[in-house]
């Protein structure tokens, strides 16, 4: 069957569902010291190698999903920012297969060393995204908004960034 195609079995034989597992995989044991790739992929260990020299603790692999038609998937959140719309996720539990729950990054830039959202939306109905903003997008937080979705149904991954959300401090 092809990419965005009907499936009942939800096998873990999907590539967006095998590398949304290794991001998860990654980010349970991050760790301090990582060695400089040349390469970046979404399956660089360890969490951090997607930026070279590493400079930072990291605890989250920031990436995108693309649906069949190339377009990437969006979600949206609840916050302070007025933002309310992102393309980019953070996974927080995949089960069931092929099944994940992601949560919704916030995306941002620095002014002036303050965290400003990017914000997706075009225009004020609020019907459209903005693709052309991705490129302002250089730092993230993390929103309490989550999705659960089928990771079967996506047939492209893209990993974005390895950052410090302090997802997992206490």
């Amino acid at each position: 069957m092809g990419c965005g195609s009907f499936r009942n079995n939800h096998d873990n034989g999907n590539c967006v569902c095998q590398v949304v597992r290794a991001i998860k995989d990654i980010q349970d044991n991050a760790v301090e010291a990582a060695e400089c790739q040349s390469c970046t992929s979404c399956f660089n260990e360890p969490l951090g190698s997607l930026v070279s020299p590493v400079k930072e603790m990291v605890d989250t692999r920031v990436f995108v999903l693309k649906t069949a038609d190339g377009t990437p998937f969006h979600a949206f959140f609840n916050d302070d920012y007025n933002a309310c719309v992102s393309i980019y996720f953070r996974v927080e539990d995949v089960f069931d297969n092929c099944c994940a729950t992601l949560r919704v990054l916030v995306p941002g830039k620095k002014d002036g060393g303050n965290f400003v959202p990017v914000n997706f939306v075009k225009g004020d109905d609020k019907c459209c995204i903005n693709l052309s903003k991705h490129c302002q997008v250089t730092c993230f937080k993390a929103s309490n908004d989550c999705v659960t979705v089928d990771l079967s149904c996506f047939c492209a991954i893209q990993c974005i960034a390895d950052v410090n959300l302090g997802i997992c401090n206490s």
